[in-house]
């Protein structure tokens, strides 16, 4: 008959509760892993979401704002935006470029707002991935 050592029988029968603990912290641990994979990388599409919008919304207000009234400006030296032109030509390069956008003619100035929807690659139905930018072209001579 063999006969354990005390040290190990206390070691044993203290450890008798923690059965599965480490399964559970590695479950654990994967979850949090994987969400934090999917931040970073949802997140680095918005990022890229960001940057394409502001390009688009740059490029159709600087085409809005060569719109100018030749009219006006024959005649007066003025720089003055032919807005109607300027809002279909705007919206034509957003639509050339697969985009839609808000468009304002005010004075001088184009303003284009462009917003891209991404569906979630990594976490889908957690969030939505969209970036929204505007800018102001200012027609000058």
């Amino acid at each position: 008959m063999t006969t354990r050592a005390p040290s190990a029988t206390r070691a044993a029968s203290s450890l008798a509760g923690e059965r599965g603990a480490a399964s559970i912290l590695f479950a654990v641990l994967g979850l949090a892993l994987l969400m934090a994979t999917g931040l970073a990388v949802d997140g680095g599409r918005k990022l890229g979401a960001l940057s394409e919008a502001r390009d688009i919304a740059d490029n159709a207000a600087r085409a809005g704002a060569q719109m100018i009234d030749e009219d006006t400006y024959r005649t007066s030296g003025v720089a003055a935006i032919d807005p109607a032109a300027a809002i279909q030509r705007a919206q034509a390069y957003l639509a050339a470029h697969g985009h839609t956008g808000v468009v304002i003619v005010t004075g001088t100035d184009v303003t284009v707002t462009v917003t891209i929807t991404l569906d979630p690659t990594f976490l889908p139905g957690l969030m939505t991935v969209s970036a929204t930018e505007s800018v102001t072209a200012t027609t000058g001579t």
